[in-house]
């Protein structure tokens, strides 16, 4: 039986769904709404106010949308590592019920000493299961169960971070056991609270999720941007850290406002995308050597590429697909440690005063910046299917690049960096 779709284009995201005039009245609960999901999220849903009339945005913090939130947008302060009791008390006290809602909460531990960003695996899993716990248990309390929950999640549902995995990774691949992984107790609390309560749930899983908010860790492009920016301020060669194998291997990137656009078609799909998991990336292939040329460009630098020699190397503990060897990390050097040197210091300092920015200092540098090491070392491909959704309907695409480079310039509108120079023209 055939079937026609509507699609359309909003700036760089193409192929984005058209929904029916008649699809209007709605209410949404979105929740980490100062996260790099959570608030991108409630920017996409407030682009349509008529089909969704009240956005709360509920966080410890508001988000901090330039210019403030939508008129429909409600902010509601709220701990989810509190008891459900009291979370339910102040939704209670707020009025806050919807028809629908993106749960997208985050907490990140500081790593164990000398580990990378997430080697805190057991404290991983305590605090984001209670995050997501303690919310719903707090639902039926203030009398505010929802249609249907949106749970993000992410790419070590693969165990991506563990080891090289079979190629294309599809939501339908097993569990990896070999770690702990917060991402399954929240599957399974969540399954278990919509079977109690008779409603519906759908996940979706990005990759490296691009997109700019205050808080810059798990933030791939903040660090890029500092690195570009310094390294214009000094007047020295943007030179990529890594080794062959992660210059030319494809990365999946997700950019916060497609995996958005994708998470509410997602949840007023009707019943195939029940219960269901859906891998939310931008669907352009990326690569660091198609990248790194256009980034310098952007601020007028030379640039180097991958070396093949003088690499510190770090084996992964598995080989997850079952063939083959592990994969390793190759560094030619680690931004972590370039962040960390008196040069460094002394230029942020220095741009900081000449361009006014909020950002006075590089913060927590083994927290924001191991994460950028991470991507550019990774030594084995993301190529995550996005075939599921694509049949039923979700055709929307992104070009990575040129999602970064209007990351970038947001992160200059928040004045966390300075504006990008744009010395060598655009993306293309």
């Amino acid at each position: 039986m055939s079937q026609i779709s509507q699609i359309q284009t909003k700036g760089i995201y193409h192929g984005l769904p058209v929904y029916p005039e008649c699809l209007k009245g709605l209410t949404a609960i979105v929740t980490g709404a100062n996260g790099i999901s959570g608030y991108h999220q409630v920017k996409v849903l407030a682009e349509s106010p008529e089909r969704w009339t009240k956005i709360y945005c509920l966080s410890r913090r508001p988000p901090a949308i330039p210019g403030g939130l939508p008129k429909h947008a409600e902010f509601v302060s709220l701990d989810f590592m509190k008891e459900p009791t009291e979370i339910a008390s102040v939704l209670k006290e707020k009025g806050v019920k919807a028809h629908y809602v993106f749960f997208s909460s985050y907490i990140q531990p500081p790593p164990k000493d000398g580990g990378n960003i997430w080697s805190d695996v057991d404290e991983l899993v305590r605090v984001n299961k209670l995050l997501l716990s303690n919310f719903l248990e707090a639902l039926p309390l203030a009398d505010a169960i929802p249609k249907r929950i949106m749970l993000q999640t992410g790419a070590k549902n693969y165990g991506v971070h563990l080891g090289p995995t079979t190629l294309p990774q599809t939501e339908d691949d097993p569990r990896i056991d070999l770690e702990p992984n917060f991402y399954y107790p929240q599957e399974d609390v969540l399954a278990d609270f919509c079977r109690q309560h008779s409603l519906n749930y759908s996940i979706a899983m990005p990759c490296n999720i691009l997109g700019a908010v205050p808080d810059a860790a798990m933030n791939l492009c903040f660090p890029l941007a500092v690195y570009a920016t310094v390294c214009a301020h000094l007047k020295q060669p943007l030179h990529f850290p890594g080794g062959v194998t992660a210059w030319e291997r494809p990365q999946d990137q997700s950019s916060a406002m497609l995996n958005a656009y994708l998470e509410e078609w997602t949840v007023l799909r009707p019943q195939e995308t029940l219960g269901e998991k859906f891998n939310a990336v931008d669907g352009i292939p990326f690569t660091w050597a198609h990248f790194w040329p256009k980034m310098a460009a952007w601020y007028g630098l030379e640039w180097t590429g991958a070396k093949e020699e003088g690499l510190t190397k770090v084996e992964m503990p598995y080989n997850l697909r079952g063939y083959g060897t592990k994969a390793v990390f190759e560094f030619q050097f680690k931004l972590t440690d370039w962040a960390k040197t008196p040069e460094v210091q002394t230029a942020w300092k220095e741009i900081v005063e000449k361009h006014d920015l909020v950002q006075k200092d590089l913060g927590d540098i083994d927290r924001i910046f191991s994460f950028a090491d991470v991507g550019l070392g990774f030594p084995h491909p993301f190529y995550f299917s996005t075939a599921k959704a694509r049949k039923l309907g979700f055709f929307g695409c992104v070009d990575s690049t040129e999602c970064m480079l209007e990351v970038f310039n947001d992160f200059g509108k928040l004045k966390m960096i300075p504006p990008v120079p744009m010395v060598g023209g655009g993306s293309n």
